[in-house]
């Protein structure tokens, strides 16, 4: 009994000193990306053509009974987007880069618990093997996912999360929506955020110690991580769409159906939202 005790605080305590790490480095991270945002004069110009940005078959089999009140609330984000989350990313791209994967790396290991639990809940063992390995790697030698040594030890990061689980598990999209903010879902990918919101360990431990203000910064960082990777396709997609809503509405579920049949989507079009990556 002693030792299941002592044990125990052991482990407590290596979770509060995770914490503080945590608590740190999102301050020295916000800091940092302060001092280097500025305000851009230009959006970033790279050639395309309205074609390469047409809707597809896809159009006829999204369900979107909300259009007026989902183009409304997608004008804003976009407004957002074009004031906050850009300037924003393009200030972080001005970091040495190996802050910016230092950063990534740690925000990509800290939702590998629950890509490991959508794994199993979707059968796939090996890769839950893999993406457990590919965690306690990265967590020990890698010091908290800063260094992605995994990768070079041929351990290759999955992404799973609730929506896909549901949708393997037969549950339908549902129809379309534009959430504020957080940009285009679904009623399947919504119901899978919010279980993702719920059941991720470090915001539920983070809430416990009082340090909710975490879960807000953690979401923030990283947009601005994600958006810093696809400045120029947005922008593309955005001055070249005939209809910018229905591009994004289309990708959307292009690139969710890609997620979800586990197919490479290195060649579909990034999306200009903030995404909810507490998994």
């Amino acid at each position: 009994m002693l030792y299941c005790l002592i044990y125990i605080n052991i482990k407590l305590h290596q979770i509060r000193s995770f914490m503080i790490f945590i608590k740190y480095f999102v301050i020295i991270f916000s800091i940092v990306l302060y001092s280097v945002v500025s305000p851009c004069t230009e959006s970033d110009k790279v050639t395309t053509s309205s074609g390469e940005f047409e809707t597809s078959y896809f159009e006829d089999e999204i369900y979107d009974p909300f259009e007026p009140i989902n183009r409304a609330i997608f004008s804003f984000n976009n407004v957002a987007d074009k004031i906050i989350l850009e300037p924003a990313a393009k200030g972080y791209k001005k970091l040495p880069s190996p802050i910016q994967s230092g950063i990534g790396n740690f925000l990509s290991n800290l939702k590998m618990p629950l890509v490991i639990v959508n794994q199993i809940l979707q059968g796939q063992g090996s890769n839950a093997v893999e993406s457990t390995g590919r965690f306690i790697v990265n967590t020990t030698a890698g010091i908290f996912g800063l260094i992605d040594v995994a990768d070079k030890v041929g351990l290759e990061e999955k992404e799973e999360d609730f929506g896909q689980t549901l949708a393997k598990w037969g549950v339908g999209d549902g129809f379309y929506i534009v959430l504020p903010i957080f940009g285009p879902s679904n009623v399947r990918d919504t119901t899978g955020i919010i279980l993702t919101y719920v059941t991720d360990p470090i915001n539920a431990y983070a809430v416990n110690e009082g340090e909710a203000w975490i879960l807000p910064v953690r979401t923030a960082t990283n947009a601005v991580d994600q958006r810093s990777k696809i400045i120029d396709e947005v922008n593309a997609l955005r001055d070249n769409s005939v209809d910018y809503y229905a591009a994004v509405r289309s990708s959307y579920y292009q690139n969710r159906k890609a997620a979800i049949l586990d197919i490479n989507d290195n060649e579909l079009t990034p999306l200009p939202l903030i995404s909810i990556e507490f998994e």
